[in-house]
């Protein structure tokens, strides 16, 4: 699937793109599990366009500028008028 073809509540998205940029890593706090989460967003791009890629947890650290990753079973949601692409409880994302 190319990134000009994703919509916002998609499901079962797999792409392959290139990290063009990546932001630094932020805590959070669950508001289910008062755990506390890494995450960051990276900005990847294939011929067709951009979308933000967001990364949590030991992704932070295996998602470079210049990577190439593939998403596999990932979705699409909206946050503050932006579409991210996530991989999610069920997804992978993989280093290629």
């Amino acid at each position: 699937m190319k990134i000009n073809e994703l919509r916002d509540g998609m499901r079962k998205v797999d792409v392959e793109a290139n990290v063009i940029e990546k932001s630094d890593a932020r805590e959070v706090r669950s508001r289910y599990t008062n755990e506390t989460y890494r995450v960051a967003d990276a900005t990847v791009e294939d011929e067709t366009g951009t979308i933000t890629l967001t990364l949590w947890n030991e992704q932070v650290e295996q998602v470079n500028v210049g990577d190439r990753v593939k998403i596999e079973n990932g979705y699409i949601k909206s946050f503050r008028d932006v579409l991210q692409l996530n991989s999610g409880k069920y997804g992978s994302l993989t280093v290629l």
